[in-house]
Formats: C-alpha cells, sequence, structure tokens
C-alpha cells in the first residue's frame, strides 16, 4: 500500500525573511513577466480579438438586412425571431467585449506611464542627494548664519562645499542648476587661485590651430572658444606662417601690467595730477614713497572726466 501525501507548500518569501512581492513590482524585476487583462484568456489574444470582430461584424449585417427587409415588407420592427434575439444577444456581446478590450488596454497604458522604475543614472542622482548634516549646512547659508565663502574653509572639501552652495543658491533664487554640471572637475585646483565660491563648471569646446612654426619649432596652439570662424581663421594663418618659412619672435619687455585708477571731483585735477606725474623732478618724490625701482616704472596716464587711470608696467 503506498502512501499518498500532499507534497508541502513551497516556502514563501514572507517565511524566508523577505517582503513579499507585489504584483506590480514585477514590471519593475528584469526578466519578470508582465501581467495583463489578457492572459486569463484561453485563446491567444489576437485570435479571442479575430472572433469576436467577426461576430460583431456578421451579426450587424445580418440584423440591417432583417429590418431592411421588414421595412420593405411592413412587418414591425418589434417583432422578432428567435435568430434575431441570438444576433442582438451576439452583437451585445461582442460590443460589450470590444469596448472592455480597449478600455482595459489604455488603463493599463496610462497606469503604464505613471509606473516609476529606477533606473541605473536616477540611482546615481539618489546617491548623490544631501545628507542630513549637508541639509543643515545648507539651511544655515540659506538663512545668512553661514557665509557662502566660507564652506570650503570649514568643510575641507571642495567638491562637497560646491554641492552645497549649489543647493543653496537654487533654493535662494527658486531656479535649477540641473544645466550646469557639478561633478567631473577637480576644485581643489582652483582654490584660491583663479575662482571663488564655484558651484559647478563650463565645458567650453577646444581646438587647435597648427603647426605654427616659431622660431624654428612647430607648435599646436590649443584654442578654448565658442566663436565661429576664430579656430579656422587662426589655422590659415599658421598655415600661410609656415609656407612662408616661419616667424621669428624678440621678447623686449618682461612685465604684468597694473593700472589704479585715481578719481577726483572735477576733471582739473585729474589734468593737474597728469601733469604733475609727467615731471620728471616729481617722479623722484613719488618713488621714494611707492616705488623703490623708479626707473623701471615707464607708463601712460589716461584720462577719462574725474577720472585718470595711471598704466605702469611692473617689470622684473
Amino acid at each position: 500500500m503506498k502512501d499518498h501525501r500532499r507534497p508541502p507548500p513551497p516556502p514563501s518569501a514572507a517565511a524566508a525573511g523577505e517582503p513579499p512581492l507585489n504584483p506590480l513590482d514585477r514590471q519593475q524585476c528584469p526578466g519578470s513577466s508582465v501581467f495583463k487583462a489578457s492572459d486569463a484568456l484561453p485563446l491567444p489574444l489576437y485570435l479571442t480579438n479575430g472572433v469576436f470582430f467577426a461576430i460583431f461584424f456578421s451579426v450587424a449585417y445580418f440584423l440591417l438586412h432583417r429590418w431592411r427587409e421588414k421595412i420593405r415588407t411592413s412587418t414591425p420592427l418589434h417583432v422578432i425571431t428567435l435568430s434575431e434575439i441570438a444576433a442582438l444577444v451576439s452583437l451585445v456581446a461582442s460590443v460589450v467585449y470590444l469596448l472592455g478590450f480597449f478600455g482595459v488596454v489604455n488603463a493599463e497604458k496610462v497606469f503604464d506611464d505613471q509606473l516609476t522604475i529606477i533606473s541605473p543614472d536616477k540611482g546615481e542622482e539618489a546617491k548623490k542627494m544631501l545628507s542630513q548634516e549637508d541639509e543643515e549646512i545648507v539651511r544655515s547659508v540659506v538663512e545668512g548664519s553661514t557665509p557662502s565663502y566660507s564652506l570650503e574653509s570649514k568643510i575641507g572639501d571642495c567638491r562637497r562645499a560646491a554641492g552645497i552652495r549649489r543647493a543653496a543658491v537654487e533654493r535662494l533664487t527658486g531656479q535649477s542648476l540641473k544645466g550646469l554640471p557639478l561633478d567631473g572637475f577637480d576644485y581643489e585646483s582652483v582654490l584660491g587661485q583663479c575662482c571663488e565660491m564655484p558651484v559647478g563648471y563650463v565645458v567650453v569646446p577646444v581646438g587647435v590651430a597648427g603647426p605654427l612654426l616659431l622660431d624654428g619649432r612647430e607648435y599646436t596652439v590649443p584654442m578654448a572658444t565658442t566663436e565661429g570662424c576664430l579656430v579656422a581663421s587662426t589655422n590659415r594663418g599658421c598655415k600661410a606662417i609656415y609656407v612662408s618659412g616661419g616667424a621669428t619672435s624678440t621678447v623686449l619687455r618682461d612685465g604684468m601690467t597694473r593700472a589704479p585708477v585715481v578719481r577726483f571731483g572735477s576733471a582739473r585735477r585729474a589734468a593737474e595730477l597728469k601733469l604733475f606725474l609727467e615731471e620728471p623732478d616729481n617722479f623722484d618724490s613719488l618713488a621714494v614713497v611707492f616705488n623703490r625701482f623708479p626707473q623701471k616704472l615707464i607708463g601712460k596716464k589716461m584720462i577719462g572726466g574725474h577720472d585718470i587711470a595711471l598704466y605702469n608696467p611692473c617689470l622684473p
């Protein structure tokens, strides 16, 4: 005598310590099938639709033909036979099925559009969300209790400081900086050098012109610009120089020009200062106060209304 026993049920996800899987979550799992309303039909979907479409059109044609005959024979329309009753039932059933089918398909489409499937890119963005500590710093920057320029020195991480400052600017202005890149740049390299309080960076296309034959050596000149034809015209100039045998250069003076501006109450006072500085006898008295090397200060003076700009190249 054989012992027939019912096999034990498979362990459920809850028993295994895993959260139960929502049927709607099957769309979010790669490789899983998507449940539709047509999955419960015994026939394939295309065959079922074909059958009901055939029933609908054939029954509609039959009823219209019978209606035409009743009109010709003056038979009351409400007098119907058994075949006409079956045709009406089939017509109503096919209409109900077709309306329900297309309604379910449209509902599934709308529902699928509303489902949010987390892609790898959105997952990376979720990882980049500010932490609770950073949120507190952003809030303090927005409230004004923490100066924006002191974030690098306070946090010690230039990339993190730029992200916090960026979030604070977005909240203060109500505008998104999504189009401005943040990652992929070394903010340590610009700290205290060329840009204060960064919130991102701008990518500028770089073209190359050349080769430029200068002093017997060939140089490829990189040019970062968004101006059309600039690199092309420079490249044509480099080619002309190259074909003509190259160019030679001579350094006449090496220095850095500074132009402090002095503002007076009237243009006459500005002109008086210009005349005063152009006198060689007055230059020595100024050099005692401002510079130990007056012989190396050679510059021009430009007057603009009440202002006078003093162009002085600082020579080594």
